[in-house]
């Protein structure tokens, strides 16, 4: 038997340049990859090098890979322990190992890469293995979609940010309590960029730096947040954007804690700086066929993409230049008074948007979510699964994910579609993006 070490080529995340995003995690349909408060690792273990994971990343982070001894693979352990990549071992220090390329790992990976290029064989592999909404989620945008300028930016070095200048910053749900926390301030946060050039697209985000240093004595790590702005700015014609903010006060546990970023961009003032790195996302994108249907599914800030799509429709129609394609928005939150933009939405034209909105924690009524409201609509929602020239839109909490996209699977099953083929498709033509954290 031979004593050579088996050589593997090791799946890493570079830590310097993630945002932390979370689009990794909720597209890689194996689960091989996870965080904590530092970190997003790759499961040397579980990786089968599917690259589902590549192309949706909006940084390039990753898209890294270390030829090591199998043996020695790095551990989940130590990659969350990391601030940046370790050196890859030379090629003298690989066969100072005694190591050999895994030939069966290379024949799985290019068999596994083969099956994913086909959607169908993704369907196959979701009916076998059980329902997992990640392997109907589109990785790349809808054919009619501009182009997008992802990057110009970069989250490596300082001197690569841009410097933005606050010139609004508006709370848009009340400042209230529910079961005792003081939990749902969310902001309208508006940032101009000057003279100096940042195009942006209805779906992207930025990434912002919040000033000083983390707990380990190192410089934040960017936060990703969505643009709620058309691309022609929150004030049109000017060089600027509009975010939404839900100042974190606790973790999805429920401990007290005080988001980094979200307390310090919710306290700025008029007239403050900040540091801004992107624009990233060039998949979530909106159709520019003026006559494509657009369905979107959301909760609390998950709303923001929504927004901008919203809104550049609403200019479109206001120009003259819109030509009927429907919009549908679902959206959710706990009570009204927790849901962004709920006035503005519902001053909205009828005949614009068709607006359903979910609330779990409404006195004296029944909790509703927003995979709720698509099956309470599931005749109009059959029939956009049939039209070619819709998209669907999904943001917000991870725990939404599945629901709306069984949802969606039900929906077409009850109205005698094929939903294996119809997920496929919507894959395979950018049609269904899921965004979620």
């Amino acid at each position: 038997m031979s004593t050579e070490a088996t050589l593997i080529k090791q799946h890493l995340i570079d830590p310097e340049i993630c945002i932390r995003c979370n689009t990794c995690e909720a597209i890689c349909p194996v689960g091989a990859i996870t965080h904590d408060s530092l970190n997003y690792v790759v499961k040397a273990d579980v990786c089968n090098g599917c690259m589902d994971c590549i192309s949706p990343c909006p940084t390039g982070s990753i898209d890294n890979w270390r030829m090591v001894p199998k043996a020695q693979a790095y551990s989940i352990e130590e990659q969350l322990k990391w601030f940046d990549l370790p050196a890859e071992l030379s090629a003298q220090e690989l066969a100072a190992a005694g190591g050999v390329v895994d030939a069966a790992q290379e024949e799985a990976q290019t068999a596994v890469q083969a099956a994913a290029a086909s959607s169908a064989s993704a369907v196959s592999t979701a009916a076998a293995s059980g329902f997992n909404s990640a392997l109907f989620g589109a990785t790349i945008p809808p054919w009619s979609a501009a182009h997008a300028y992802t990057n110009l930016y970069g989250p490596k070095a300082q001197d690569k940010t841009i410097t933005a200048t606050v010139t609004g910053n508006l709370r848009v749900t009340e400042v209230g309590q529910l079961a005792g926390h003081q939990d749902y301030d969310t902001h309208h946060i508006v940032l101009d960029f000057g003279q100096l050039p940042f195009p942006v697209l209805e779906g992207q985000s930025i990434g912002i730096i919040p000033p000083g240093l983390d707990a380990h004595g190192k410089p934040h790590h960017a936060r990703q947040y969505s643009i709620a702005s058309p691309r022609n700015g929150e004030r049109p014609g000017h060089n600027n954007l509009s975010l939404t903010i839900k100042r974190v006060l606790e973790d999805h546990d429920g401990k007290p804690v005080r988001g980094v970023a979200s307390n310090f961009m919710c306290d700025l003032k008029v007239g403050d700086k900040v540091q801004v790195i992107g624009p990233f996302g060039a998949s979530f994108l909106m159709p520019n066929h003026p006559k494509s249907n657009i369905v979107m599914i959301c909760t609390g800030t998950g709303s923001a993409p929504m927004r901008a799509m919203t809104e550049w429709r609403r200019r479109l129609r206001a120009s003259g230049k819109f030509e009927g394609g429907k919009l549908m928005l679902f959206f959710g939150a706990r009570t009204p008074a927790e849901l962004p933009y709920f006035g503005p939405l519902n001053n909205l034209p009828k005949d614009f948007i068709d607006i359903e909105f979910a609330f779990s924690r409404e006195v004296g009524k029944s909790k509703r979510y927003v995979q709720d409201a698509l099956r309470d609509r599931a005749a109009d929602i059959a029939l956009q699964l049939k039209d070619p020239h819709t998209c669907f839109y999904v943001c917000g909490l991870k725990s939404m994910e599945e629901g709306v996209v069984m949802a969606l699977r039900d929906i077409a099953q009850n109205a005698g579609l094929d939903w294996d083929a119809i997920g496929g498709t919507l894959k395979k033509e950018g049609r269904l993006h899921l965004e979620t954290y």
